[in-house]
């Protein structure tokens, strides 16, 4: 939902003093200038790879929580951007991303491939993605529809690695 019609200006590297934003803004990430949002996903990369020596439910619940506070601090962030889902907030993103990999195994294969799903499905917004991105505002509406394609994305993910471990 977007507050103003205009294209969106560049935010400034000052947000960044800004706790809410610094958060938002993927502590730097969303300022890239080009794509920001695959710098955000990358960053879920690593937030995923951090994950990987928790229990699976264990990190579902701290990514369950990041969603809440990407609920507050996007929603923040749109408003002094002026735009409920400017480019620049990232913070989606990252957590979307992790939850892709979240009961993944940590190789390469399985990361690049998630990688790709995610991306697809952020940037294509499949049903309910799509639906999501265009109903739901605010901070909940930015962290919902990524959270969606994570979710989309894992679970593509996982149905490829059955179908490739029952071929092989």
């Amino acid at each position: 939902m977007t507050i103003s019609a205009e294209r969106p200006s560049r935010p400034s590297p000052a947000l960044l003093r800004q706790p809410a934003c610094a958060l938002a803004l993927g502590f730097g990430a969303g300022l890239a200038p080009r794509a920001p949002g695959t710098v955000g996903s990358l960053l879920g990369v690593l937030l995923a790879l951090a994950l990987v020596p928790l229990p699976v439910t264990v990190a579902g619940a701290v990514l369950l929580g990041l969603s809440g506070v990407g609920v507050w601090c996007c929603g923040v962030a749109g408003r002094r951007l002026g735009v409920s889902d400017h480019p620049a907030i990232v913070w989606d993103e990252v957590v979307g991303m992790a939850l892709t990999l979240l009961a993944v195994p940590p190789a390469w294969p399985h990361y690049l491939a998630g990688f790709v799903l995610f991306r697809a499905f952020d940037i294509l917004k499949p049903w309910p993605v799509g639906v999501l991105d265009r109903r739901v505002g605010g901070g909940l509406g930015v962290m919902l529809d990524d959270l969606a394609a994570g979710l989309l994305a894992g679970l593509t993910l996982q149905l490829l690695m059955l179908a490739a471990a029952r071929l092989g």
